[in-house]
């Protein structure tokens, strides 16, 4: 039924506009590092947005470089030419997965009843990508050679990532394809570049110079476009509203192929989006950070109820909001007033280049309202949290939009360490915006953010504290095992019945829930012993780093995530079939200490109780079982499951196996909270 819905959408957007109607949209892809974010994959991103249904000429795809590296210039020169090739394929043949890495599988693509002619060029189109991959392949493992000034990469030469002048290409202008522009943003040690909310404000400024849609849309390198109708979706949505207010921004899911099965580290998101569907009776979704459909007006600082016209904005008012460059001053007034341009009807990017890099310098924003009230905000390092919130709070609503096929698909963490750096910078990120002006309660009282959807952002952004009393709770049975307390009802007494009560229909409730969304109960477990290993070690850290950074003995740096490349076997299918893929591995982070330490504590305190009933009487055992206190025990025993895989880390081998120095400093701790708690309980 819903399938057949989204197919009437698409039908009635036919029928009801005209593809001249469409709007312009402006793409940024964003890579920061080419080996922690591997070019092939972002080319991959690259080339499946290329080859959307959407008008070719009403599309720019620009691609922000945050490491200024003449690899990734490089790749996209390639990729270009290839996809000259491969977007004129994939429309022919209507193919469904326009990422050559993933349509060029076993698993993907059957070719046992197509004519042969769809076989020769098949087979034509995977030998010129296997060409392109291995250019890519071999470009990386050898240094980039300046020997002739005239080239393009002469720019290159010589160049430090933090430190180097802004550097745009525009490397192509061709009318088969998108117009498809390299950006490197100038870098300097003296100036703040506000990580990624930097890079997104100054594709911003570069597009609004360059071509101006009025609607653009952020992915992150590794999200490729798994559904080439993605646009067409985004437009029903954007159509379909009579008042701009009710769509701000169309927000689609973030989902992971090649996800390790049953999600053993409990970062594909499975379950957030099903709690996130919640806020669309409210003012919708919140913004992910990727695979979002902005309107270049809202991004602008415009509120829904702004009816400002070009002969009302001064340019006074327009200098001291965006900048000295009369270009983007103009492109701004156009969007503000409501006249878009077609990008078909302006002159070539090429044309723009010197005002393209006037607006990507490092000192271009200062004295100008850019990451204060226009484009990305600054102040958190999830600048994505901080600026859905800065939308919401302006009166204007959102929209999730989840199509099938998924609109986009990337590659989640694939080993634990990773989704720990991940889980720490989001919970360290979303405590951040908690202490800006933007805070949640303070739009509600003085903005235009609902007060129900003000809670769901303190739900989210109080990810880090929450992770205060997940610790205590974790260590208040331990205690009083320990010390012979209690702070659950004993077995006996009726009052037990209503924790007990709790516990299970609060699980059950849960694997109802979980199970309406086709996951497995293996799953299940993992999110729910994941929720409480996450809160008590990355977001911990997270908590740590945000009060370190008021007090002032520390900055928050923005930690990239690592994407893995894992190129299929001769047979199509990839590694992550390896069954050792979910297996849990360990570095010596600080983060893991934590739970070393909370598995330990909880197996003294439940060794203790053992030990206990081991020197009673055996007609008294039952008396003392019920004295010591079945509640507690039960509680130390749920967490020692939760962290199974850190005891298996105890005694495994090699990357499977704890750092002994972790286990040695865990084991110090646990003994020092062992011996306050018997301190504490012997009479003064």
């Amino acid at each position: 039924m819903f399938n057949s819905l989204l197919f009437y959408c698409l039908r009635n957007l036919y029928f009801r506009v005209n593809e001249s109607e469409y709007p312009a949209v402006d793409i940024f892809v964003t890579t920061a590092d080419p080996i922690l974010e591997p070019c092939i994959i972002t080319m991959n991103t690259v080339l499946s947005l290329l080859a959307v249904d959407y008008p070719t000429n009403k599309l720019a795809l620009y691609l922000s470089d945050d490491a200024c590296s003449p690899l990734t210039f490089y790749s996209l020169a390639e990729t270009t030419k290839f996809a000259k090739l491969w977007v004129p394929f994939c429309k022919k043949y209507n193919i469904q997965v326009r990422a050559p890495f993933r349509y060029f599988t076993s698993n993907s693509t059957s070719l046992d009843d197509d004519s042969l002619e769809f076989r020769n060029e098949h087979k034509k189109m995977k030998n010129e990508y296997d060409y392109l991959y291995k250019k890519i392949e071999v470009a990386a493992q050898r240094p980039f050679t300046c020997d002739d000034p005239n080239s393009d990469f002469s720019v290159f030469c010589d160049v430090n990532r933090s430190d180097h002048p802004a550097i745009i290409k525009v490397v192509s202008e061709n009318t088969e394809l998108p117009y498809i522009i390299y950006i490197s943003r100038e870098k300097n040690p003296k100036h703040d570049h506000h990580y990624k909310a930097g890079a997104m404000n100054v594709l911003t400024r570069v597009s609004g110079v360059m071509t101006n849609a009025p609607l653009m849309l952020n992915v992150d390198c590794d999200m490729y476009a798994n559904n080439p109708q993605v646009f067409l979706h985004a437009m029903c949505v954007v159509f379909g509203y009579k008042n701009d207010q009710d769509c701000g921004f169309v927000q689609f899911p973030q989902a992971f192929y090649d996800g390790l099965k049953d999600d053993p580290f409990g970062n594909q998101l499975a379950n957030y989006y099903y709690i996130m569907n919640g806020l669309s009776a409210i003012q919708g979704i919140v913004y992910g950070g990727s695979n979002c459909f902005h309107r270049r007006k809202v991004m602008y600082g415009l509120s829904p109820n702004d009816i400002k016209k070009t002969e009302n904005i001064r340019k006074e008012d327009l200098h001291k909001v965006f900048g000295k460059s009369f270009e983007l001053r103009d492109s701004a007034a156009q969007i503000l007033s409501g006249s878009n341009p077609n990008i078909e009807n302006q002159r070539s990017p090429s044309s723009f280049i010197e005002a393209a890099i006037d607006v990507a310098s490092c000192s271009y924003e200062y004295g100008t309202q850019w990451g204060k009230k226009v484009g990305w905000l600054y102040g958190s390092t999830t600048e994505d949290m901080l600026t859905g919130l800065n939308i919401h709070g302006r009166g204007w609503k959102s929209v999730l939009c989840s199509p099938y096929p998924l609109a986009f698909l990337g590659c989640a963490p694939s080993t634990y360490p990773c989704s720990l750096a991940q889980q720490k910078r989001w919970a360290t990120g979303l405590l951040e915006v908690l202490f800006t002006e933007k805070n949640p309660l303070l739009l509600t009282m003085k903005g235009n953010l609902l007060f129900r959807q003000a809670l769901a952002y303190h739900w989210i952004c109080l990810w880090g504290a929450r992770s205060i009393p997940e610790i205590c709770y974790a260590f208040l049975p331990t205690y009083c095992l320990i010390t012979g307390s209690h702070f659950l009802p004993k077995v006996n007494e009726q009052a037990f019945i209503i924790p007990a009560g709790i516990f299970v229909i609060y699980n059950v409730y849960v694997l109802w829930e979980i199970k309406r969304l086709g996951v497995s109960l293996r799953m299940w477990w993992n999110l729910q012993r994941m929720g409480r290993v996450t809160a008590m070690t990355a977001w911990f850290f997270g908590f740590l780093s945000v009060v370190l950074k008021l007090i002032g003995l520390s900055k928050i740096a923005f930690e990239v995530t690592k994407k893995e490349h894992k190129p299929n076997n001769g047979d199509g299918v990839s590694d992550h079939c390896d069954k050792d893929a979910s297996r849990f591995t360990f570095d010596k982070s600080p983060m893991i200490m934590v739970g070393v330490v909370i598995l330990l504590v909880n197996m003294t305190a439940l060794l203790s109780g053992v030990l206990k009933l081991l020197k009673v009487d055996h007609n008294e055992i039952w008396t003392e079982l019920l004295g010591l206190g079945l509640g507690e025990m039960f509680c130390s025993m749920w967490l020692l499951l939760c962290f199974w895989e850190f005891l298996k880390g105890l005694f495994g081998n090699g990357k499977y196996r704890i750092p002994s120095s972790i286990i040695w400093k865990s084991g110090v701790l646990a003994l020092f909270f062992v011996r306050i708690c018997r301190i504490s309980s012997q009479p003064i």
